[in-house]
């Protein structure tokens, strides 16, 4: 296909449809492109949301507490020992 077939083909293209329906068309298509994208990556603010929960998820806080024990018997409190 050579240049001069692109520019008629361009031509008819712009006499159907006009410069101001071209002008829309290709907004939308930019616009729709730009959300199909975003779409694909996430939204910035929510992958870092989620970064956030996986870090803490894989590495919980350290604290300096120590876990109760459980020093009861298995025996009912009304029997004395």
């Amino acid at each position: 296909m050579s240049i001069t077939h692109i520019v008629l083909l361009l031509l008819v293209v712009v006499l159907i449809f006009g410069t101001k329906k071209l002008r829309n068309i290709g907004s939308d298509l930019g616009g729709a492109m730009r959300d199909f994208k975003k779409g694909m990556d996430g939204d910035e603010e929510a992958k870092a949301a989620r970064e956030r929960e996986d870090k803490l998820r894989a590495d919980p806080p350290v604290t300096g507490q120590v876990p109760p024990t459980h020093t009861e018997s298995t025996e009912p409190r009304d029997r004395a020992p």
